[in-house]
């Protein structure tokens, strides 16, 4: 009976990677103990507000809103920018300026990507990270991988389960015990990405408890002030730009710089 086989490979692998996501998942949950403690509120500036909700390419999307707002950059709604004043009020600023370059003017998507990977903003983080609010990047690449591994898991357990019906010569009418044999591996790697998605879902995968504790404190922004605009941005991401032109922009940056 070849399908047993089948059938104690799905297992093994459901049961790994279920394993391995519930042990990640348990680790990240936890705040090491040489960390610092956690800043007051008033200490974290939108930069880092927007690396706890959004991560790097959060930072580069309101610091371009940002200099947008200033006249210090425009942002055409077929995704091109173009550099206005070239003096950058700090170093993400100064990033975004270096990468549009001596033109003055260059497609958003590789901007948004160059200052997502800018010295400042690993900076930011590692100070984020040291107090205790970011998830250091070892640990979110373990969790994404994990996640990875129980998808591929569940794919594999259907791919068996298929193969286990099809092969040639089993016997009349068995392919239903075998279904719901498969059906349980199945049923364990479904519901385990469930758990993670709701345990983490609305929550920032960038933000330690700590940090997620912070952005739950924030109030709600009020719009009409520039400053309100840019708290929303940092928190909600592109989708709180009212401006379609400036959304389009922005999003068209989005969706071809990752």
């Amino acid at each position: 009976m070849l399908w047993v086989l089948l059938l104690l490979v799905a297992w093994s692998a459901a049961a790994v990677s279920c394993i391995r996501l519930c042990l990640v998942t348990a680790g990240a949950a936890q705040r090491p103990a040489h960390s610092a403690p956690a800043p007051v509120a008033p200490e974290l500036n939108l930069y880092e507000t927007a690396f706890l909700a959004g991560g790097p390419h959060r930072v580069a999307d309101l610091a371009l809103v940002s200099m947008h707002l200033r006249r210090r950059l425009l942002l055409a709604h077929t995704g091109w920018a173009t550099v206005v004043d070239p003096e950058g009020q700090d170093e993400v600023e100064r990033t975004v300026i270096r990468a549009i370059g001596p033109e003055g003017q260059s497609r958003i998507a590789p901007i948004r990507a160059a200052a997502a990977a800018a010295e400042a903003v690993r900076s930011l983080a590692d100070r984020l990270v040291a107090a205790g609010l970011a998830v250091p990047h070892g640990t979110r690449t373990s969790l994404e991988s994990a996640v990875r591994a129980v998808r591929g898991s569940a794919v594999l357990v259907v791919v068996l389960a298929a193969t286990a019906v099809l092969m040639p010569g089993q016997e009349t009418g068995y392919a239903g015990p075998v279904v719901a044999w498969f059906g349980l591996p199945l049923v364990l790697t479904l519901g385990c990405l469930a758990i993670a998605r709701v345990e983490n879902h609305p929550y920032s995968p960038w933000a330690s408890p700590s940090g997620q504790r912070w952005l739950d404190s924030l109030p709600a922004p009020v719009h009409g002030a520039d400053r309100d605009l840019l708290a929303a941005v940092a928190v909600r991401g592109v989708g709180a730009v009212r401006d379609p032109a400036l959304r389009a922009a922005l999003l068209s940056g989005a969706r071809t710089g990752g």
